[in-house]
């Protein structure tokens, strides 16, 4: 049986069947989105830390290639994923694409951790 769910403005009940499905992909292609950027700001702080050690030579230009890499990582893999849910509802994040998500947000956070014990 259907259940029904009150309108918005007291116009009465409406099936439940009737919800847009569209919201829920909108809200999770921004968060994707505002994640994507926060990774960008921290990439590019990473970068302005590492200006900063220059001193330091050749780790501090094998963190600056680490850290790109893993930023391009993350926003190759959440670029997809986006596109994923251009058409709709996607379908489920795969335990692979997860997996590399995380890794590549530790790999971030290890990154940043090295370029603050250096300073």
């Amino acid at each position: 049986m259907e259940r029904e769910r009150p309108v918005a403005g007291g116009a009465g009940p409406r099936p439940a069947s009737d919800r847009d499905p569209g919201l829920q992909p909108e809200r999770t292609r921004l968060a994707w989105r505002r994640t994507t950027l926060s990774v960008t700001v921290v990439a590019l702080l990473a970068g302005r830390q590492l200006l900063r050690n220059a001193e330091h030579g050749a780790a501090v230009a094998a963190e600056a290639v680490l850290t790109g890499l893993v930023w391009l990582g993350f926003v190759v893999l959440a670029h997809r994923r986006m596109r994923a849910m251009a058409s709709g509802r996607p379908p489920g994040l795969p335990p692979r694409t997860a997996l590399l998500l995380i890794g590549c947000t530790l790999a971030l956070a290890l990154c940043g951790a090295a370029i603050l014990l250096q300073g």
